[in-house]
């Protein structure tokens, strides 16, 4: 066993990105509750670090190494979505069997979903317990190839003790959060914490950049960058107004840094008490309030602001799915294991101890889940009205679609461009990606 993962790791170390950790110890034979008609088998499993997810997803497959007497291998992957896309597309294109189950956000099933085992064979129709939009998105061309893990949407993280200090309310549009970060920012300075901001995001030009971003731009009533009948529409007046009020914001109230910043570093800004606002998925929440946090107790959650007196409160979907590779040597113990890590009962102990949002509606009335998590129930709509990104029109060209978008807004960002010509620039280069269709 330990030759095996020796191996296993040293082939994954030539791409410079994979680690993999073994759980549990092999067994000749099937403990109780095992699939049937199967010896133990190795399962490699693909996990993401953001957070505490890959420390819950261990304990997850532990446990189920332990009820089945099978072996998991957990890999460890990039945090970036971009760099994990790339590397999925690698393996799963040379049919490689290095991973079993994989981990895959909310946007890939159109792009992955050939590479993947249709799991209604093996769900006893456990998938009509989760969000019907959620698995739908992981039904390509009638086929199952996903089951729903976790969904997401961009919440506004706030201090709540500043904002009660300050005499500051809660902003309910992004013009009030503006104004109300300067001036917390200010007093903040002025008494001496002269590393506060106002506010900071994910502002890298990557995945997490075109997820804020496409909050910016619908908030402001601006559309999806690629409207559902497959028409551009990114290049409009409203969609121009929010990322030229997003570009005024660093170097004022975003530290410049904010054009490197991913989840896990906006977070570090928020969590070490240097921010007053942060846009985060629900994960941070947890971290937050964990007994070493600077500033546990010391957090709201609200939805994120509107674009205006006659805008929205819009988060973009987000969220991960289980899928089984059509190259694992092991499809039904794979699929064994995704359907108890998508369980309720797991979905439940991963709200609870890392606030991860279940896809099953019921856990959104569970005591226990809401006492650890109170803003699930108070967002809901916001979780379950969540917009999407135009995956499913665009398809296989999403990934060139969202390239374009990020670099676009990082370009305003940055000071590059300014929305008017950045917007002009990025509707013509969508125009030469689509061509003669998506």
């Amino acid at each position: 066993m330990t030759h095996a993962i020796t191996v296993r790791t040293a082939r994954f170390a030539r791409r410079t990105v994979l680690t993999a950790t073994a759980l549990a110890a092999p067994l000749a034979f099937l403990a109780p509750g095992a699939p049937s008609g199967a010896q133990a088998a190795e399962i490699a499993i693909s996990c993401g670090a953001v957070g505490i997810e890959l420390e819950l997803c261990k304990t997850g497959a532990e446990a189920w190494a332990e009820k089945t007497g099978n072996t998991v291998t957990i890999v460890s992957t990039p945090n970036s979505t971009t760099e994990r896309l790339a590397l999925y597309q690698q393996l799963l294109a040379s049919g490689a069997d290095d991973i079993d189950v994989f981990q895959i956000d909310v946007i890939w099933p159109g792009i992955l979903g050939t590479h993947f085992l249709d799991l209604a064979q093996y769900s006893d129709g456990a998938e009509a317990a989760h969000f019907a939009p959620i698995v739908e998105n992981n039904t390509v061309d009638g086929q199952l190839v996903a089951m729903p893990w976790f969904t997401d949407a961009g919440v506004l993280y706030y201090r709540s003790d500043l904002l009660e200090k300050h005499g500051q309310p809660v902003p309910a549009t992004w013009q009030e959060l503006t104004e109300v970060a300067q001036a917390v920012q200010d007093a903040e300075r002025a008494a001496g914490n002269d590393q506060m901001w106002g506010f900071v995001f994910q502002g890298k030009a990557y995945e997490g950049l075109t997820c804020d971003a496409l909050e910016w731009i619908d908030s402001f009533g601006g559309g999806t960058i690629v409207d559902d009948a497959g028409e551009i529409t990114v290049n409009n007046a409203q969609a121009i107004a929010a990322l030229d009020l997003a570009g005024s914001w660093v170097g004022t109230i975003t530290p410049e840094g904010v054009l490197n910043y991913a989840e896990e570093e906006a977070r570090g800004v928020f969590q070490s008490g240097n921010a007053v606002f942060m846009r985060n998925w629900p994960y941070a929440w947890s971290l937050g309030n964990s007994d070493d946090s600077p500033v546990k107790g010391k957090i709201g959650v609200t939805a994120l602001p509107r674009g205006g007196a006659e805008g929205k409160n819009t988060g973009t979907l987000g969220g991960w799915q289980l899928a089984v590779s059509k190259y694992s040597a092991h499809p039904e113990i794979a699929a064994d294991l995704v359907m108890y890590l998508t369980s309720e009962a797991e979905q439940k102990r991963r709200a609870i101890e890392g606030s991860y949002n279940p896809t099953i509606s019921a856990l959104y009335q569970d005591a226990e889940v809401l006492a650890a998590v109170p803003f699930f129930g108070d967002l809901y709509e916001t979780f379950t009205n969540a917009v999407a990104r135009p995956s499913r029109v665009t398809g296989t060209k999403y990934n060139r679609v969202s390239n374009a978008f990020w670099n676009a807004s990082h370009d305003v960002l940055s000071g590059k461009s300014d929305a008017t010509t950045a917007l002009a620039d990025l509707e013509s280069e969508l125009k030469r990606i689509k061509r003669r269709g998506w």
